[in-house]
């Protein structure tokens, strides 16, 4: 299902050990306290064992719909790391998660070394699982097994294109979801991510946030630069969404076709280098022949899948696809990848699948995957146009096959409860956004939108490099020195700039 399925599966299957404490801690759902601003935390020690040092959880009540503030309450897992150096603490840094889907418990305990490294002490870290996620409250759909596959979930086309079972799936789900999910389901959406995020500033006591929000997590946080401008102090966006409101997941979700075409070089090149021959991974003798290679193998097991290792589970074309999809968000995943296509060329091999694709996903995630895009923007549903759409993406995009345009069960979905915002250059000129040149989930002219929406209240950092999330991950060192100079010292590049050529 879009790149929100992908860039949040490989979290949402394993949930870090803060966020099993957080999950099974009660509930302290408290009333504001008095002379406070916002609902009281009642912070505890959490670290796991060989995690993040000093790490602290809490719960956060929120309201289930903040037209009736004092209705039924959500309660969402949040996590902070205090400052080492209190002389030298100038605020709270706000650690928001990608997907949907995405743990930001999760996140920090990953994350936070880096992170308190780079900021020196200028910050408390703090961040929070997102309605649906981890540790906090949670929805399911019941859905079954079969459709809850990463092949499935995401609307691949069938081996000739058809998409007749995609359209019988995506209704299937959406009524299981309409008719398990309730009103929690129906409640996880940015709108309320971000409402959320402005309740937990106050309970924290902070009258503004610094925060480093990563892919999803990007358009959550230009929406709440949006709404509370006033509330933001350093503001960083790292891969960057398309702000699009008319299309928000369904944008991004279609602009991963031309993006997996502008990484597969990167992947063309590496699979080729003659370095990959003492590693046995060396796929081709030139980088233009791995393309045609791959479009081949995939085509071939569209005709004739192979039986992996995982029982019940073979190797099918689309499978191959998504390999190769969920490879191109890091190098680092690359030999799986060079691996996996050298065991479905080998007669005598059994295909390894990679833990993302060997087995379904659990149906919470699953749901909050699929809610929180559904209940943002409303989809089409026209199965011809949905069939056209798909019929000429294959001739376009054929790494991707289709599937960007296919339906999904946002099609089926009921109406959103609100608009998505528009984004705009109302507010302070306080915003860095970095981003890589070839991010396959969300392509350099997406964010090239954000950039123009957000006008003089931005500057981009364009890093040449490939691969999906920049700061402390796979971006180039000028990019971190840049973003960790502007989170600890204020100091932003004049002008749009590159680096790391």
């Amino acid at each position: 299902m879009t790149t929100y399925a992908h860039r949040t599966l490989l979290l949402a299957l394993s949930v870090a050990t803060v966020a099993a404490t957080l999950t099974a801690a009660a509930p302290v759902v408290r009333a504001d306290a008095p002379g406070t601003t916002g609902p009281a935390l009642t912070w505890r020690p959490c670290a796991g064992p060989g995690g993040l040092t000093g790490q602290e959880c809490a719960r956060l009540p929120v309201p289930l719909d903040y037209r009736d503030p004092d209705g039924p309450q959500l309660s969402l897992a949040v996590t902070r790391v205090r400052s080492e150096r209190p002389a030298a603490r100038r605020g709270t840094l706000l650690v928001i998660p990608g997907g949907p889907g995405e743990s930001g418990v999760h996140r920090l305990a990953t994350k936070g070394p880096a992170l308190r490294k780079a900021m020196a002490g200028a910050y408390d870290l703090v961040s929070f699982d997102p309605r649906g996620v981890g540790g906090s409250t949670r929805a399911g759909c019941e859905l079954d097994a079969g459709d809850r596959h990463l092949v499935t979930l995401r609307s691949w086309p069938a081996p000739d294109g058809e998409i007749g079972g995609n359209v019988a799936r995506s209704r299937r789900i959406a009524e299981a979801c309409r008719r398990h999910g309730g009103a929690v389901l129906r409640s996880f959406s940015t709108a309320n991510e971000v409402r959320d995020i402005d309740r937990l500033r106050r309970a924290l006591g902070e009258e503004k946030l610094s925060a480093w929000a990563s892919s999803y997590g990007t358009y959550v946080g230009a929406v709440y630069a949006q709404k509370y401008p006033r509330h933001t102090d350093r503001w960083v966006l790292d891969s960057i969404d398309d702000p699009d409101p008319s299309r928000v997941g369904r944008g991004w979700l279609a602009n991963t076709a031309a993006g997996a075409d502008d990484r597969f070089p990167d992947f063309a090149a590496w699979a080729a280098d003659p370095a990959r021959e003492s590693e046995g991974l060396r796929l081709a003798r030139r980088p233009q022949d791995v393309r045609p290679l791959f479009l081949a193998l995939a085509a071939k097991l569209d005709r004739e899948p192979k039986e992996s290792t995982t029982p019940g589970v073979p190797l099918t074309g689309n499978r191959l696809r998504q390999a190769l999809q969920n490879a191109l968000s890091s190098d680092a995943l690359f030999a799986e990848t060079a691996r996996l296509v050298q065991q479905a060329q080998d007669p005598a091999a059994e295909p390894v699948l990679p833990a993302a694709l060997a087995g379904p996903m659990p149906d919470q995630d699953a749901a909050v995957v699929m809610a929180t895009v559904c209940n943002d923007v409303r989809w089409p549903a026209s199965v011809p146009a949905h069939r056209r759409a798909v019929t000429a993406d294959r001739v376009r995009h054929p790494l991707t096959a289709g599937m960007p345009f296919n339906i999904t069960p946002c099609g089926f979905w009921k109406a959103p409860a609100e608009r998505p915002t528009r984004i705009t250059a109302d507010g302070p000129s306080n915003i860095l956004m970095v981003q890589n040149r070839r991010d396959p989930y969300t392509p350099y002219f997406g964010a090239l939108k954000m950039r123009r929406a957000l006008g003089e209240r931005a500057r981009l950092l364009t890093l040449e490099h490939g691969g999906h999330g920049a700061y402390l991950a796979n971006g180039p060192v000028c990019g971190d020195r840049t973003v960790s100079a502007f989170l600890t010292t204020g100091r932003r590049p004049r002008t749009d700039t590159d680096c790391g050529g």
